[in-house]
């Protein structure tokens, strides 16, 4: 994967997961309007038009990744991203971090849960699904450590404001989350083994592939921005990287 320095922003680089899924986010009135339309979250947005754009801050230290926008429609966490993508772009980073604020731009246009159908937190498992070419990113870039970010509404699951990570094969999954939970509150959902309770996480299948992830929830209705929701999943990225000393 090539990464191309903006101009615009003399740290600040990027490259594409795909060129197939690409959106106009601004389509979507409930997400675009949260947005504050920074000079950056601008370009963000025209780079989604032709795909998944992904982007680099920082040359050092652990590749970390700020993965959101899996669920189309589950959007404080995607409005997040684009909030710390903007507040760390200028500053002096000890570590590599990694955006993926829109992995679906066409799915979050739409303010649809699945890409074309299909699931992409159910299917990270299958070759050459959307999801599948993000795992397979984290592994070509030597990402180290992974957070997937998320919204869940009160009847679905977890339905309260939560942590998925596992004991096995990764334990730092685990500490992690414990982490996360002590800081911010969120509650730690955890499995003794990555994968045991359905197939296809994000998380799960690169726990399964030794890279330590988690995945974090914050409670909103979906398809919608709930208030303060923006800032309880900023704040759970925010201890993410706080874990590694960000």
């Amino acid at each position: 994967m090539h990464f191309k320095k903006i101009e615009e922003f003399d740290n600040l680089e990027m490259s594409y997961i795909c060129d197939f899924s690409g959106g106009y986010i601004s389509r979507n009135k409930n997400l675009f309007r949260e947005l504050e339309l920074s000079k950056l979250t601008q370009l963000i947005l025209e780079k989604c038009v032709h795909g998944t754009p992904i982007f680099k801050l920082g040359n050092s230290g652990n590749k970390l990744l700020i993965l959101s926008g899996i669920h189309g429609n589950e959007l404080p966490s995607q409005i997040a991203n684009v909030k710390l993508l903007n507040k760390l772009l200028f500053k002096d980073l000890n570590h590599t971090i990694y955006f993926i604020p829109f992995a679906a731009p066409k799915s979050s246009m739409n303010n649809e849960r699945t890409f074309n159908e299909m699931d992409l937190n159910r299917s990270a498992h299958i070759n050459g699904s959307l999801s599948n070419r993000i795992v397979q990113t984290v592994e070509d870039l030597g990402i180290d450590f992974v957070g997937d970010f998320h919204s869940t509404a009160y009847n679905a699951n977890p339905g309260i404001e939560s942590i998925f990570s596992s004991k096995s094969p990764t334990p730092e999954s685990y500490l992690m989350a414990n982490y996360i939970s002590q800081d911010v509150g969120s509650e730690i959902i955890a499995f003794d083994f990555a994968g045991s309770s359905y197939k296809g996480a994000v998380e799960d299948v690169c726990n399964l592939k030794q890279i330590p992830a988690i995945t974090c929830e914050v409670l909103c209705p979906f398809a919608s921005v709930s208030e303060g929701t923006v800032e309880k999943s900023f704040n759970q990225m925010n201890s993410f990287l706080q874990y590694f000393g960000v």
